[in-house]
């Protein structure tokens, strides 16, 4: 009887599993259809329809206003709108809002656009704007949003944010927003997503409305996006489909699915294996996907930012003469042989700690390249010399100067930058020494590299470093005191422990700029003040990659603060809808022949 049911299965699993190779034959022939298609240079134009498949990492909550899910944040934009966005260049832009007023006390009078709708057919108005704001202020400081606000403030106000900011609606389409304070940045405060009031209030807008709007658990998103909610599976998909009532004309592509998976390795897999449709590149080698015919590659200047810092407590660097010894460094090392060498060409250089693509940069700002001649006038300048002709300078009286290195070097593409950056400085005459392993463990663990990182943090704490190779995950609005103010020494994010009184009046001008005219003069001069004083040595902003399917086209500039930028005017042409039709069908068609396989087991189980 065993050998019978074998037979059986035997049998039925061959025939099928035949029909499954010719399904599989011709699967291969699509592909090497598109492509071919997509190596001829063809021109295509904008066409109704298509799916686009988009990863998200394992999240709790769909709610935009508590999520701390990067992958859901950027999805999330898909369906929630803001009063305003950031441009390509990092300065506001209308959204949801027609045109603004900033008034002399520093108000904000608001006008909304009037043809606007929620995904349920409502009309958005002004008292959905000014529910969101309360909510957000009814929450605790843990939140998303509540914390961008405390780092938009900086250290130039008490922490009670609920504070700063106030609302009052004058009619469904104006309203006015008030700071008790004058602040620089108050426009970028209004950079949250707006959710709709007649969701959440029952009769009268109170607390309960509030933790209903902040609940996380069966949170269902309706926003004013291109992208309306459709549903969701559990730890598997998110369905969107396009608003046909979209302000901006109807989305191109007709629906988005979040697939949710693990973890980020695991999206770059998806992929590669063509289960989703782009994805964030890992590390810096994505030069290989250029062999692959189906990936388009889309570079951008990320937010993570790399410096060496310095500790002030060291005479060396504190006296009225260090800012020379700091300058001889940032001509003396060769950052675009490190972006070459160790990030592939992948990252950006830059000498302040404000991104390259910022409206606030000046002209001025970028001064310092490799010349290691310029570095030696420097020194020269300090009355250090090389006294005993070792290679190295001894100091003004004639001392030798030692000074260590210190990073977390479990990174391995941050400990390739610092024996880069000791043989540099080494080269050009001043004595470094490696204060971390120079070698990683052949088991590395991420307990281990955690553990490296809590040791670093104390040393920092404790100031037992001389100069330190750190990087920052810098926000797209730049407040900078947390860095440079002497007010934040005791508090502990001057790690370097800088005080300049110019620094701290050119920090508080530059927060309290009452218009966008005023804040790009104030930063001028406080740009200015970083490139000549150089408490922190920047060293370059990392870039990342969205990895993209060819198929998908049109005005696609992914950035880091919305790596979905335009997705309502990206599309398919219509022969690569197909191919995803015909993709689906034989998917359909195995998954079949997978269930008939497993049922027939069932009955030969049953009655053999």
């Amino acid at each position: 009887m065993k050998y019978k049911r074998m037979l059986i299965i035997l049998l039925i699993t061959v025939t099928l599993f035949t029909l499954i190779g010719c399904e599989k034959n011709e699967s291969n022939n699509t592909t090497e259809a598109f492509e071919s298609n997509t190596a001829n240079v063809k021109e295509y134009e904008p066409e109704y329809g298509g799916q686009l498949i988009l990863p998200l990492t394992t999240l709790n909550t769909l709610n935009p206003l508590v999520t701390e899910n990067i992958s859901y944040y950027h999805f999330s934009k898909l369906v929630f709108e803001s009063l305003f966005e950031l441009d390509e260049k990092l300065d506001i832009k209308n959204q949801l809002a027609e045109d603004y007023i900033i008034k002399e006390d520093g108000t904000i009078s608001i006008k909304l656009k009037d043809n606007v709708l929620w995904h349920d057919g409502e009309k958005f108005t002004a008292e959905d704007v000014a529910f969101t704001i309360n909510a957000i202020k009814y929450a605790k400081d843990d939140i998303t949003y509540k914390k961008m606000w405390h780092s938009i403030t900086g250290n130039f106000y008490p922490s009670n944010i609920n504070r700063i900011i106030d609302v009052n609606v004058i009619d469904p389409y104006n309203l006015d927003i008030k700071f008790d304070i004058d602040f620089s940045n108050s426009l970028e405060t209004l950079i949250f997503p707006i959710i709709p009031k007649h969701r959440f209030v029952m009769g009268r807008e109170d607390k309960s409305s509030y933790i209903r709007a902040l609940d996380e658990e069966d949170y269902i998103p309706i926003g004013t996006g291109p992208y309306k909610f459709s549903n969701y599976d559990k730890y598997k998909e998110i369905h969107l489909e396009y608003f046909q009532d979209y302000r901006e004309g109807r989305p191109y592509i007709d629906n988005i699915v979040g697939k949710i998976l693990e973890e980020d390795e695991l999206a770059l897999t998806a992929f590669e294996v063509g289960q989703i449709d782009l994805t964030i590149a890992l590390g810096v080698d994505w030069e290989k996907f250029n062999q692959n015919n189906r990936v388009r590659i889309l570079e951008f200047v990320s937010q993570n930012y790399e410096f060496l810092g310095f500790n002030f407590t060291n005479p060396v660097f504190n006296d009225e003469n260090g800012h020379r010894l700091r300058k001889a460094m940032a001509y003396g090392i060769d950052r675009q042989a490190i972006i070459q060498r160790v990030y592939l060409g992948h990252a950006t250089q830059m000498d302040l700690p404000i991104h390259p693509n910022s409206w606030l940069i000046s002209d001025e700002a970028n001064v310092y390249g490799y010349n290691l001649s310029k570095a030696k006038e420097e020194m020269e300048k300090l009355g250090w010399k090389d006294i005993n002709g070792d290679g190295f300078y001894e100091d003004q009286n004639g001392n030798q100067v030692t000074l260590r290195l210190t990073t977390n070097s479990y990174n391995p593409l941050r400990l390739k930058v610092a024996d880069m950056i000791v043989e540099d400085l080494n080269k050009m005459g001043i004595r470094i020494v490696k204060d971390y392993p120079e070698r990683m463990p052949d088991n590395l663990t991420e307990e281990m590299i955690e553990n490296q990182w809590e040791e670093l943090n104390n040393q920092i704490l404790k100031g037992d470093y001389d100069i330190i190779l750190l990087g920052w995950s810098l926000p797209s609005i730049p407040e900078l005191s947390f860095a440079f103010h002497s007010s934040q020494i005791k508090s502990g994010s001057n790690i370097i422990r800088y005080s300049n009184e110019a620094m701290d009046e050119a920090l508080s001008e530059a927060f309290s700029a009452a218009n966008r005219d005023n804040k790009f003069k104030t930063y001028e001069k406080l740009q200015s003040i970083i490139i000549e004083d150089l408490p922190y040595l920047s060293l370059f902003f990392k870039n990342k990659a969205l990895l993209m399917d060819k198929k998908i086209m049109g005005d696609i500039d992914p950035t880091f603060y919305n790596i979905y930028r335009n997705i309502d005017k990206w599309y398919i042409p219509k022969e690569f809808q197909e191919e995803v039709v015909e993709k689906n069908r034989k998917l359909f068609i195995i998954g079949l022949q997978e269930y008939i396989i497993a049922e027939v087991v069932e009955l030969v189980d049953t009655y053999v």
